[in-house]
């Protein structure tokens, strides 16, 4: 018989001691799984009623919207279709994928084996890292939110700040250090390019969002999901809109990535050498649709 939610309400379950434990490992998610686990620990498990919620047939006639930016830069002709283009699929779903992007495709690969390299190195380099000091240029821990969500997710994350003011390389782990360095910068340079065509789908002049600071900011969020014993009592991210301007995901093969749209949940395709961008909540509200919420979550 499968467990549910309920093992959260026994008398006996002391959540807080639990997830203080959790904590202590310094280790994660992928040190639970290490450890050989085969059952979803209580504190990672959620309510049922709706938790995953597979899409239905009517998901397979759905084309999630794929943009290519081959040319739009030389080719005004060209660059109006993908202005169209980026417009329908922002009013539309919030998400789009993107190829020919300009990241060349082994900078994209070694930006995912970068991440492979930090999560899977020895426990005891890698607990150098951990802490929730927000404060801390390069934040490694599992749940941000652990002490204050209803159930954990089933993942370890790091967060860093690299624009506008970028950390030293002793900030950084040498594991990922140079490709972070180069893949920001990519990334800068591909959001400077993806702002300006949205405010020409906006109707304004190309750099109008520019000057509005959208894009001098910028944060990597590297995700890690371990393989789960249980993964229909978890999930990886909740259901949640992203509070940003624009977020760039890159994702592996292994799909898990879904938005919602017209109320049934949608499986992101994996394209190869794509990229994903998802219109966040900063942004919509500087369009004046800042009632709009783009859900999205992985499972």
């Amino acid at each position: 018989m499968g467990r549910t939610s309920q093992a959260q309400a026994q008398p006996n379950y002391e959540r807080e001691s639990e997830l203080k434990a959790f904590d202590a490992t310094k280790t994660g998610v992928k040190g639970l799984v290490e450890s050989g686990i085969t059952r979803v620990p209580r504190i990672f498990i959620h309510p049922q009623n709706g938790l995953h919620n597979k899409p239905n047939s009517l998901n397979t006639e759905l084309k999630f919207p794929l943009i290519d930016l081959n040319d739009v830069a030389e080719d005004p002709i060209r660059r109006k279709e993908a202005v169209d283009e980026i417009r329908e699929a922002s009013e539309t779903w919030g998400f789009f994928q993107v190829i020919n992007h300009g990241i060349p495709g082994p900078i994209l690969g070694e930006m995912l084996e970068g991440v492979r390299r930090f999560f899977e190195e020895d426990d005891e380099e890698k607990k150098k890292w951990y802490t929730r000091d927000s404060n801390t240029r390069f934040v490694y821990n599992s749940n941000f939110d652990l002490y204050s969500s209803p159930a954990a997710n089933w993942r370890d994350t790091v967060y860093c700040q690299v624009a506008p003011h970028p950390p030293t390389p002793q900030q950084l782990p040498t594991v990922c250090r140079d490709i972070v360095v180069e893949y920001t910068q990519q990334v800068l340079r591909l959001g400077k390019s993806l702002f300006e065509m949205l405010s020409e789908a906006l109707g304004l002049k190309a750099n109008h969002l520019e000057e509005m600071k959208c894009g001098d900011g910028l944060a990597l969020l590297l995700h890690y999901y371990p393989v789960c014993p249980e993964p229909e009592l978890t999930m990886g991210t909740t259901q949640h809109a992203d509070s940003d301007f624009l977020t760039v995901l890159l994702n592996d093969q292994v799909n898990g990535l879904q938005v919602l749209y017209q109320n049934q949940w949608v499986d992101v395709p994996h394209i190869s050498g794509s990229l994903v961008v998802n219109i966040g909540d900063l942004l919509q509200a500087r369009q004046g649709n800042a009632t709009i919420f783009i859900w999205n979550r992985i499972i």
